[in-house]
């Protein structure tokens, strides 16, 4: 007997839809369901077709966390969170992803989930959502990336209150420190993350993905680093088949089509 995917996806157009469907244990993670996001981000990234991801959850909550009674000791023993050749869901070890995720949680939202709530680029929650980093109330400390994303996104001081207190908070402070961009009604979030993902996907993809690039640079390699490649980056999409497309468009008033040429 097959077993039922943790992790579902399906394709609306250019967005893929990643869905955490263990909803019968809160989505928390065990060792097949971090294989399986892997393996949804390393088909987005590799289908040219696709353009923007939105990442959303079955059921009541978003997740739960991880099951530390199966992950936890893996990841004492040295295994990779993720096998070595797929995209790394949190965005920190190679092979990163280059294209776009919405975000959209509900429910409980904690630890992993708030960290793959940080690594990606648009974030929403659903009212009455709790989310916590509370690895400090459990003895270890989170090693998905909180600790490298709170503190740019939130600040130094907002970051510290949650990371070194371990307790919950609720949509609007998420809100409120910028970890996430809106807030939705509950049976309204996935729609509006959709709604959200189709309007990237829009775009011209190129130029989506150098605009991140840069954004990326400028956060994680500094001011500097950015402004010497940012002149290079738009030079080189003002020669693309998009730039050409993207300014008939304007001239003729309709809707651009884009190819990522």
């Amino acid at each position: 007997m097959t077993e039922k995917p943790t992790i579902e996806t399906r394709r609306e157009r250019d967005v893929l839809v990643i869905t955490l469907s263990r909803p019968e244990k809160r989505n928390a993670f065990n060792l097949r369901m971090l294989r399986e996001l892997a393996e949804a981000f390393t088909e987005y990234e590799r289908d040219g077709a696709l353009r923007c991801a939105a990442l959303v959850a079955a059921g009541e909550h978003f997740t739960a966390g991880l099951d530390l009674a199966e992950v936890g000791p893996a990841f004492a023993r040295g295994e990779p969170l993720f096998p070595h050749g797929l995209v790394d869901p949190m965005d920190l070890a190679e092979p990163r992803r280059v294209k776009p995720v919405v975000c959209a949680v509900r429910g409980w939202c904690l630890t992993i989930g708030v960290e793959l709530l940080l690594a990606s680029d648009i974030r929403l929650a659903a009212e009455g959502t709790r989310l916590a980093q509370m690895e400090v109330r459990r003895g270890i400390m989170p090693f998905g990336g909180a600790t490298i994303r709170l503190p740019r996104i939130a600040g130094w001081g907002n970051a510290m209150r949650w990371l070194l207190t371990g307790e919950e908070f609720d949509a609007r402070e998420a809100l409120r420190i910028g970890i996430v961009q809106e807030v939705a009604q509950a049976d309204k979030l996935e729609g509006r993350a959709l709604e959200i993902a189709r309007s990237v996907a829009r775009a011209a993809p190129l130029a989506v993905r150098a605009s991140r690039e840069s954004a990326r640079e400028a956060m994680e390699e500094g001011h500097g680093a950015a402004v010497r490649r940012i002149l290079e980056r738009a030079r080189a999409l003002t020669a693309t088949d998009d730039a050409m497309e993207g300014v008939m468009s304007f001239v003729e008033r309709r809707e651009a089509r884009f190819k990522g040429k």
